[in-house]
């Protein structure tokens, strides 16, 4: 190649305060790196940008998009997508792995105590206030023994690697975690584009994530069924994520369904067929809490079903995720997860939490609203990155805001230290080059009857705007395909 040809990573600046996952802090490229920067690090900027271009194309053609909203205006996007994979070494993978399951299984426990002896409360290590003022906490849950005992069938734990070169969970998800049909997708793209590349990597695979979701489901069933009927249940076209909902019916071969499509008979769930009724045994819903049965719910929701709660109730249909759920996903919950893993599991955490402020207790509040511009502010119950402030970006006068903000209802918000997320090598289209940009990881873990299934991958999101820290596609951010090494 011409000496004067500029290769994609011949401009990369890489800054030595910030902990970069591909290169050292000398520049130098680590192992598990080589041998793909070898493969391809050489190309010249027109090539990628041909690859890159290869690659949008395979999401458009797929109609891979998400919805954002705003105040303004409601856009549907193509997902962005880097061509640059992230890595990850088997053995970093099993502490991942091990710690994503940990967490599952504690808060799975969790949540059966709270809807029914409640001893965490009972004992002292979880307050009772912070359970009863819980939006997603639902007393007609209590006393409620979902199918298989399971209530979070599919959890997503929101990681970071820091400075430190260790990784802390974010937050947990386990109320409707989505992203996993990108993952799929992303690998899809990058076999496309980079045709011939993993014959060099022993990675494992991501597209089986379908299969284990249905075989999870379908170990969920109600007693005396022997052949489950399962569904993905869709508030329709218009959400967010409809993309991912017709995804993962289509790969586990099952009927997506509006909540119009079903109805309720002597506490049965039927499904709608230009052949009649056909009974539906596992609902895997992508329909909020208050919105899935108007007649125990939101009376005036059109995107559910009368009379599922009470099917439910009695045993006769599995909602996947269980409906209150979101009681864990709370992040003031999530302050007390060592404990939590500590009092069900009698066991250390694998993976560590973030230093967290909950601002409902008053020496935290005062410790939060005098050092604002040193945290990040988080509402307790938003997801998609919406509500987030981060302190050393905010005016004097946006910080006096979110101090009145909080004022006014300690109990919506926490508090974190502004971590240093690892970055990551992306190309940039405005500068037409390779820029450190942050990252984040988002796992997906499956509880099932005696099952339990982690995806070999997640989601890696990359905050596209220079230091960022928000990596959510709501906020402009993208996503790269991740590689877990094979041993």
């Amino acid at each position: 190649m011409n000496s004067d040809v500029k290769t994609i990573f011949s401009s990369y600046h890489n800054n030595a305060q910030l902990f970069d996952e591909v290169f050292d802090s000398n520049g130098v490229a680590k192992n598990v790196y080589q041998k793909l920067l070898d493969l391809y690090g050489n190309h010249s900027i027109q090539e990628y940008v041909q690859l890159n271009n290869k690659a949008k194309a395979s999401f458009f053609n797929q109609g891979i998009t998400f919805q954002v909203y705003d105040n303004k205006v409601t856009q549907e996007k193509i997902f962005p997508f880097d061509l640059f994979p992230r890595i990850i070494d088997e053995d970093e993978w099993e502490i991942i792995e091990k710690g994503a399951i940990q967490r599952s299984k504690a808060l799975n426990l969790f949540l059966w105590d709270i809807y029914h002896d409640k001893k965490i409360i009972k004992d002292g290590i979880v307050p009772l206030d912070l359970i009863s003022s819980s939006a997603n906490y639902l007393h007609q849950m209590i006393g409620v023994d979902p199918p298989g005992g399971i209530y979070n069938h599919i959890s997503g734990t929101d990681i970071i690697k820091h400075s430190d070169g260790h990784y802390y969970v974010l937050e947990d998800n386990i109320r409707c975690p989505s992203g996993v049909s990108y993952v799929i997708c992303n690998r899809t793209a990058l076999k496309r584009a980079l045709f011939g590349v993993f014959n060099h990597y022993k990675t494992h695979s991501v597209t089986n994530y379908a299969e284990n979701l249905l075989e999870i489901l379908e170990s969920v069933k109600p007693k005396g069924v022997d052949v489950p009927n399962c569904v993905v249940l869709t508030p329709g076209m218009y959400n967010s994520a409809f993309y991912e909902h017709s995804y993962l019916a289509k790969a586990m071969g099952v009927e997506l369904v509006e909540g119009r499509d079903l109805f309720v008979e002597n506490d049965f769930v039927y499904m709608k067929t230009i052949r009649g009724p056909i009974k539906v045994d596992v609902i895997y819903r992508r329909v909020d809490d208050l919105y899935m049965d108007p007649l125990e719910f939101k009376p005036e929701s059109a995107l559910g079903v009368p009379g599922l709660f009470a099917a439910y109730r009695k045993g006769n249909v599995c909602l996947a995720n269980a409906p209150g759920t979101g009681v864990a996903d709370d992040k003031a919950i999530y302050t007390y997860m060592p404990q939590i893993i500590k009092y069900y599991l009698d066991e250390t955490p694998i993976l560590n939490n973030v230093h967290t402020y909950h601002c409902s207790r008053p020496d935290e509040l005062k410790y939060v609203l005098e050092h604002i511009h040193e945290l990040v502010i988080k509402p307790v119950d938003e997801a998609g990155g919406y509500g987030i402030s981060i302190g050393n970006r905010l005016t004097k006068d946006e910080i006096k805001v979110v101090q009145e903000e909080i004022k006014q209802n300690p109990r919506k918000y926490i508090a974190q230290p502004i971590m240093s997320l690892s970055v990551h090598p992306t190309y940039i289209d405005e500068s037409e080059s390779f820029e450190q940009r942050h990252v984040d990881l988002r796992t997906f873990t499956l509880l099932g009857h005696e099952k339990e299934f982690v995806l070999k991958g997640g989601l890696s999101r990359v905050a596209l705007k220079r230091g960022n820290l928000i990596v959510n596609s709501s906020q402009g951010g993208g996503s790269k395909d991740t590689w877990v090494l094979k041993k």
